[in-house]
């Protein structure tokens, strides 16, 4: 033996995401007062355990493998995984991740161990959205499926027979990874596919072609052909997609095992090696005259099939936000154990000025991705749909760009370890290679500036945005500044070249109003006065020495 191994972190594990998550606490508590978080508390605890942070490595060392044909030659167009995979997902469909907050029982409190349950009902989809961030920070890439099956159902409504047929199986919280027809299976999952090789974003250039085929109990059945580049989660049991009709662009339900029990005429041609996300299955595939469905109606399909992408943009937030939280988790467990020059990492000034900032950023992204999951569940409600509109372009927007920066960061606070694929610290290293994906999913940054501009359009967007920002208003000077120029901004805003910067600055003020409803004052004062006031640099680790860094490094810590 040449030396003893020492200051050397113990990995972060056997730990409660949800109590030690302060801000997330804190914003249930304002936008839910009454809210039960007794089945958040107990998911917290199973994420939180050594045994599911396991079955959350292994599903990431040991990806996804296609298997195009069997052994005599037949196509079979399976994807396996390690059988972590399916523990995960068994796990984030019986918390109810997916469909439960669509169900009629989504609210109830359940005799069979009901993870998120209880009521309100009001509160389904921030429920929901909490358990879905809890998930985020223990293995993001299986949540792919499960937030496409969330967000099936309102665009399924645009066909009462599939939605009657399907609509108990992706509301079912059980688990079936096989391949059967619906009706055969205790439980369903739904994919995605949009974009094609020549047009990725602009699907109005997709060549895919559907021809009519008929009237069954499920509609306008149709033949396609064509291809995706991005097609989301394989091995679901369905997907939604566009196609070109006699119409137009519309869109359709292509199921991965018909009704007759054969398979479709889906061809997986191969699986993409991605940068991250690597648990997850997307692959490239071609239609050689699969059977779907029309959902909605004929040529309508964009606006059909966003009713889905609206509710994955909103994962796309809560994803990124939960990825934020388990980085700073991995950071501050790191400073608090790892001594350098003679005393611990988080008692060093320039550490304690980074882990601050980035606690910040943390706390802001939580409570303004679960204020839009709270406007979902307010659908009726005029003030709530405007915000709804405005704020899933902005949260996903601004939360998504940060996320990158935020992981380099956070990585570099464990030096050298950080960087390693190894052990628990190679947990900082797959949140690294993930965070790009939900910015670059479901529309990329330019996407959702555009997308904040139309919504502006609307009417009541600017007046919904006042009302919103009001509450705080007189908390702070430079917050106040900012919403005074907001509203001519917001009128006059056609300039797509000024999108961005808009889309920044709501959100900016949205999480500032946020933090002064629902954090102690240091902290809603430390982020005005670095994002709102500027006096701040261009990086992480740059808050004035006024900032009340014990404040805001004690109630960020993760135990």
């Amino acid at each position: 033996m040449t030396h003893d191994v020492f200051n050397q972190p113990e990995t972060l594990r056997d730990w409660d995401l949800f109590s030690g998550n302060r801000g997330m606490r804190d914003a249930l508590r304002l936008l839910a007062p009454a809210l039960d978080t007794t089945g958040l508390e107990l998911l917290g605890r199973e994420l939180g355990s050594a045994q599911m942070q396991e079955h959350a490595r292994l599903a990431n060392a040991y990806g996804p493998q296609l298997r195009t044909h069997d052994r005599h030659g037949r196509r079979v167009d399976e994807v396996e995984f390690h059988p972590s995979y399916h523990v995960l997902m068994a796990a984030a469909v019986q918390a109810g991740l997916h469909g439960t907050p669509w169900s009629e029982d989504a609210t109830a409190q359940r005799s069979d161990g009901d993870r998120i349950g209880g009521h309100p009902a009001a509160h389904a989809h921030l429920r929901r959205a909490a358990g879905f961030m809890l998930f985020t920070e223990l293995e993001p890439a299986v949540l792919c499926p499960v937030s496409m099956t969330y967000a099936a159902t309102p665009a399924l409504r645009g066909n009462p027979a599939l939605l009657a047929a399907w609509g108990p199986g992706l509301t079912s919280r059980a688990y079936d990874a096989s391949a059967r027809t619906w009706r055969d299976k205790p439980g369903l999952t739904m994919g995605m596919g949009m974009t094609e090789k020549q047009g990725g974003s602009d699907v109005r250039a997709n060549t895919t072609r559907a021809e009519p085929d008929g009237q069954d109990d499920w509609g306008t059945r149709m033949r396609v052909t064509g291809h995706k580049w991005f097609f989301s989660a394989p091995q679901s049991d369905a997907h939604l997609v566009l196609a070109q009709t006699a119409s137009g662009l519309s869109c359709l339900f292509l199921p991965r095992v018909l009704p007759d029990g054969s398979r479709n005429a889906v061809r997986v041609q191969r699986l993409k090696d991605k940068l991250g996300n690597r648990a997850n299955a997307s692959a490239e595939v071609e239609f050689d005259g699969a059977t779907a469905w029309l959902v909605g109606e004929e040529g309508r399909g964009i606006p059909q099939i966003l009713q889905m992408g609206s509710l994955t943009r909103l994962d796309c937030a809560l994803g990124t936000g939960g990825l934020m939280r388990q980085a700073l988790s991995l950071a501050l467990d790191h400073c608090r154990q790892r001594q350098a020059f003679g005393k611990p990492l988080i008692d060093q000034p320039l550490m304690r000025n980074v882990l601050a900032d980035l606690a910040l950023e943390a706390e802001a992204a939580c409570a303004l991705s679960l204020r839009l999951a709270h406007a979902f569940d307010r659908p009726d409600d005029a003030h709530e749909a405007a915000m709804a509109r405005l704020l899933t372009p902005v949260a996903k927007y601004w939360i998504c760009k940060r996320g990158s920066a935020f992981a380099q960061e956070a990585m570099e606070c464990l030096g050298g370890n950080g960087y390693v694929e190894e052990g628990g610290h190679g947990v900082m290293a797959r949140i690294y290679r993930e965070m790009p994906v939900n910015s670059i999913w479901e529309g990329a940054g330019n996407i959702m500036a555009l997308d904040l501009l139309r919504a502006l359009r609307k009417a009541d967007s600017a007046q919904a945005l006042a009302r919103e920002l009001a509450s705080a208003r007189g908390a702070d000077a430079a917050l106040d500044r900012l919403m005074d120029q907001l509203p001519a901004r917001v009128d006059e805003a056609s300039s797509e070249s000024g999108a961005r910067r808009l889309a920044q600055d709501i959100a900016l003020a949205l999480q500032a109003t946020l933090l002064w409803r629902c954090a102690p004052p240091e902290v809603a004062a430390a982020f005005c006065g670095s994002r709102v006031a500027g006096d701040w640099g261009q990086v992480f680790g740059t808050l004035a020495d006024t900032v009340a860094f014990d404040a805001i490094l004690a109630r960020a810590m993760p135990r």
